[in-house]
């Protein structure tokens, strides 16, 4: 079993900044990662991928964050960061941490994070 636990959000005015943390019970940089990265969901609303790394360590992010939201690693904490810069209130949403695993057979498994909950306000 793997366990994603994310960290870090809060309320914060339109045009702030706030970083997420999402500490990963697994070796992140294990082969057998095969994708790992952020999700969102405002009320409702479906699940959005919001920035993700993927095999070979590419990045994919949302249009609507590119040039604002960088994902970041560090390998040695097993940890995943979502940097978000000029926040703005269309940002607020539940925000999940997600990987994807390589597991025995060929199949994989989706874990998820239990959320963290940010809230720009205008």
């Amino acid at each position: 079993q793997v366990q994603l636990v994310e960290s870090g959000g809060g309320l914060v005015q339109s045009g702030g900044s706030l970083r997420l943390s999402c500490a990963a019970s697994i070796s992140i940089s294990s082969a057998n990662v095969m994708a790992l990265g952020w999700y969102r969901q405002a009320p409702g609303e479906q699940r959005d991928l919001v920035a993700v790394f993927g095999s070979g360590l590419s990045t994919t992010y949302a249009d609507s964050v590119k040039g604002r939201f960088t994902i970041s690693r560090d390998s040695a904490k097993n940890t995943v960061y979502l940097q978000m810069n000029s926040l703005k209130p269309e940002d607020t949403a539940v925000y999940y941490c997600r990987a994807v695993v390589l597991r025995s057979l060929g199949a994989t498994m989706t874990y998820w994070g239990q959320g963290t909950q940010v809230t720009v306000s205008s």
